[in-house]
């Protein structure tokens, strides 16, 4: 080993042994302000993304924004589980995509709870079994997921956060190639996601719906001629082979989750808000339920229209805008939305995902 190297590495350990102190003095720093805060929420989504962005702000590399995030989200979940072992339920089995938005936001620190549907998650929340719940609301490629955005308007919970993460599908097997694949089993978005790299490649294979990727990744482990499509974390919990990755159509392919729980999210300095409308039945309604946006310089970034289930042709109408709602613009808009529509429900107010 030549003196440059050795050196180097003794450089690496003293700084090893800095990161090491200054950890555990912010752990008990954290300590100190939950002892401060008394039975205050331990998790604060504003603070926290107030953190995040400043790390990705400041940071002077190598190391990437990303890279950085990730190492201070796990920081920060440890320095939480001191205070509280905070429950989080998100759609199961392990290996879900869902399970990866959950660790994502809250880092490794927690305790999962695999949930058999989203109804659940809405369930051990609602029920007050666990702390928060992660559900996928829309993705890039198929669209929105309906039954989210179909339980969101009947909760008493609210939204707390979102999450993107990018979904990069794999196609899985105990088989050690695809000829001979007869069957393959994704949750029904994933199959829309693959849907003509799965016609170009496995053109006479059946396509089967999941309630997740990950049960389709289990119930592939338990057939010869099966084959799943989920992320690379579900091939290596049911030992299957990845035939091939990256499949999905789209190469941005991206899912954006919610965060839903029983918190009051105060504003952070970058935030979004999320309600679900519906309009009087008759001419120019909707344009009287835009117009408070426009005329307070309110942002609307999404609005996607669902069936009521009150009545045929009737329609309610999910939309995110930028700001909170505490916000003076956001605050007279929503003001002014309230008088002019047939309903409304502020599903929450929440920071932008980091």
């Amino acid at each position: 080993m030549s003196d440059d190297i050795r050196s180097l590495r003794n450089r690496i350990d003293a700084v090893d042994d800095q990161l090491l102190a200054l950890v555990n003095e912010r752990a008990d720093l954290a300590q100190r302000i939950g002892a401060l805060k008394g039975d205050g929420p331990v998790y604060r989504p504003e603070r926290e993304a107030q953190v995040l962005r400043r790390v990705a702000e400041r940071n002077p590399g190598p190391l990437s924004a990303d890279v950085v995030v990730h190492l201070f989200t796990e920081v920060i979940s440890a320095c939480r589980s001191l205070e509280e072992a905070m429950a989080v339920a998100f759609l199961g089995p392990r290996g879900t995509f869902s399970e990866e938005a959950a660790l994502k936001r809250f880092g490794a620190s927690v305790r999962g709870v695999p949930c058999a549907s989203i109804d659940e998650v809405f369930r051990q929340v609602e029920a007050r079994q666990v702390a928060f719940g992660v559900v996928p609301v829309e993705n890039s490629t198929d669209g929105a997921v309906g039954r989210s955005l179909d339980l969101l308007l009947a909760t008493a919970a609210k939204l707390c956060g979102e999450v993107l993460l990018p979904v990069h599908q794999c196609l899985m097997s105990r088989a050690t190639e695809r000829q001979g694949i007869k069957r393959v089993y994704a949750h029904s978005q994933s199959l829309g996601q693959c849907h003509e790299w799965l016609s170009q490649n496995l053109p006479r294979a059946e396509r089967i719906a999941m309630v997740s990727n990950a049960e389709a990744a289990r119930q592939a482990s338990q057939e010869e001629d099966a084959a799943a499509v989920a992320g690379r974390t579900a091939a290596a919990l049911y030992e299957l082979n990845l035939l091939a990755e990256n499949i999905e159509d789209n190469p941005n392919n991206t899912t954006r989750f919610v965060v839903i729980g029983h918190l009051e999210v105060s504003p952070s300095g970058r935030d979004k808000t999320s309600l679900v409308m519906s309009a009087l039945n008759r001419p120019g309604a909707m344009h009287a339920l835009l117009e408070p946006f426009a005329r307070h310089g309110v942002s609307m970034t999404r609005m996607e229209s669902r069936p009521s289930r009150t009545g045929m042709w009737e329609y309610v109408f999910f939309v995110d805008i930028e700001g909170h709602q505490r916000d003076a613009a956001v605050a007279a808009a929503l003001q002014e939305l309230g008088e002019r529509a047939s309903f409304l429900k502020i599903l929450g107010s929440y920071p932008v995902a980091v």
